[in-house]
């Protein structure tokens, strides 16, 4: 196996391409390695007759001249020292980033050939070759330098909150024991479906209360129905039709007060009918916690045989399909975002790190009032639509405002730019066959493209799909190889 093929062996898929990748662009492949032996095997024959060795290094030589069963070995510490001068003598020249194009491939290996053509040192002056069938198949794609129009952005800094109109926080209205949960989380609910059942004495108490109330004003009603009828027949007195009268006004305000205590308690006029229905059978005490609206339970602290107090939260109930996102303007921000929400509404678009590449929409719809002495920033509120529920609150995001037009600028696919240790770079297309890395400074982005601020030229062509490909060519040295010659 070849010192490519080793290293090809990365991964079930990723592996395969890139082995493709590098034994396609090295030229030389297995089928030239014993020429490749044989000339490591001359490189050594003449490290034996160069003045600049050392004496030791002559009789190594010497010594697997003679000896062929160790010729072998010897070889290899001749090349490996030749290796150790090569990393000496060529490493010390800075990175290929600092260094011009022309003099990267007008450079020379210690094997007598340009550099960007031996296969083995190539990566040192970063230089990758692509064969045409990685080309052909798709795995490495081009694209050319060219102008892109770029929106006037503002990008500024938030947190995803509650979309404070579609929360709530549930809990008893009088005190109890959770006999049930009838819900779990993260399960849709609609409105006035039952969430938890809690039984509480002081409900069947009120409960009670308003049924005997009910009775003692319906017994009010008959009495004073009947003195009517006696009144105008003559028989009963003025004072006994006053008496009845009183008494069934009395209950009505007693019923209408226990009523309302129920109501208080959170039950619904049709539990309530229910309860008037069932009698005092039905004064059990036990009442279901139900969805104020279409939501799910995001967060749940109830347990059941749990006591509960009026002050317990219970479950935070919410819809997340409709988020808030909570920025801070700048002072300097100001005057370009009211002009550009006056006018035409203003459009926001959303990035967080948890799903790199993917952007949000949502629209400005307030700007806060008043400023924070202490961070001089203004408030402004983002709504967005969350229907897949990928948006969590609490999320830190990145939003982008469009204010107005901010011209042409060079543009790249976002996959073209790279990094490494701190510095971005992309692979530019040298001819047919050569990419070679270059140093750039990366500027705006719009819709999965980068601005180039510095580095290229129109008429120059990037690599863009398959570009991490070529990174990890150029940079396997990093990944513990060095130079192998």
């Amino acid at each position: 196996m070849t010192r490519y093929a080793r290293r090809a062996v990365v991964g079930p898929a990723a592996g395969l391409v890139l082995a493709a990748f590098l034994l396609a662009g090295c030229g030389a492949g297995a089928e030239s390695e014993g020429e490749a032996r044989g000339d490591r095997a001359d490189s050594a024959d003449r490290a034996e007759s160069d003045e600049k060795y050392d004496h030791a290094e002559h009789d190594r030589a010497d010594h697997a001249e003679s000896d062929e069963n160790y010729g072998h070995a010897e070889h290899d510490r001749a090349a490996s020292e030749a290796s150790a001068s090569h990393d000496h003598h060529d490493h010390g020249e800075g990175s290929d980033l600092d260094r011009s194009v022309e003099e990267l491939f007008a450079a020379h290996c210690e094997h007598g050939i340009p550099a960007h053509t031996c296969d083995e040192c190539r990566y040192e002056v970063g230089v990758v070759a692509v064969s045409p069938e990685l080309l052909e198949e798709g795995l490495v794609e081009v694209a050319p330098i060219a102008p892109r129009h770029f929106a006037a952005d503002v990008e500024l800094t938030g947190e995803i909150r509650f979309d404070e109109s579609k929360i709530a926080h549930l809990g008893p209205r009088m005190p109890g024991v959770v006999r049930e949960v009838r819900i779990d989380l993260g399960q849709p609910v609609r409105t006035g479906e039952p969430l938890i059942e809690i039984d509480s004495p002081e409900l069947a108490e009120a409960e009670a209360g308003y049924l005997d109330a009910l009775a003692q004003h319906r017994l009010a009603k008959r009495t004073l129905d009947r003195q009517k009828e006696l009144r105008s027949a003559g028989i009963s007195s003025e004072r006994e039709f006053l008496q009845a009268e009183q008494t069934y006004e009395a209950t009505l305000i007693r019923s209408n007060s226990e009523r309302q205590k129920l109501l208080r308690f959170g039950l619904s006029e049709a539990e309530i009918a229910d309860l008037e229905a069932a009698g005092i059978s039905g004064a059990t005490g036990r009442h279901l916690l139900r969805a104020p609206f279409p939501g799910e339970a995001l967060v749940m602290h109830a347990v059941r045989g749990e006591r509960v107090e009026l002050d317990s939260e219970l479950i935070l109930f919410g819809d997340t399909h409709s988020l808030w996102v909570w920025v801070d303007l700048y002072e300097s921000h100001l005057d370009a975002v009211t002009r550009a929400q006056a006018e035409h509404g203003l459009p926001a678009r959303v990035a967080v790190r948890a799903y790199p590449g993917e952007t949000f929409d949502g629209q400005v719809d307030f700007i806060g009032r008043t400023m924070d002495e202490a961070t001089r920033t203004v408030k402004a509120r983002v709504t967005l639509e969350n229907p897949e529920g990928k948006l969590r609150p609490g999320m830190f995001a990145t939003v982008r405002l469009e204010v107005g037009d901010g011209g042409d600028g060079l543009a790249v696919p976002e996959s073209a730019v790279l990094s490494d240790e701190g510095r971005d770079f992309v692979f530019i297309r040298r001819d047919d066959r050569y990419f070679v890395r270059r140093p750039v400074e990366p500027g705006r982005r719009d819709d999965g493209w980068i601005e180039i601020v510095d580095g290229l030229e129109i008429g120059q062509s990037v690599a863009t799909t398959g570009a991490f490909l070529l990174k990890s060519d150029v940079l396997r040295s990093k990944m513990g190889e060095g130079c192998a010659h």
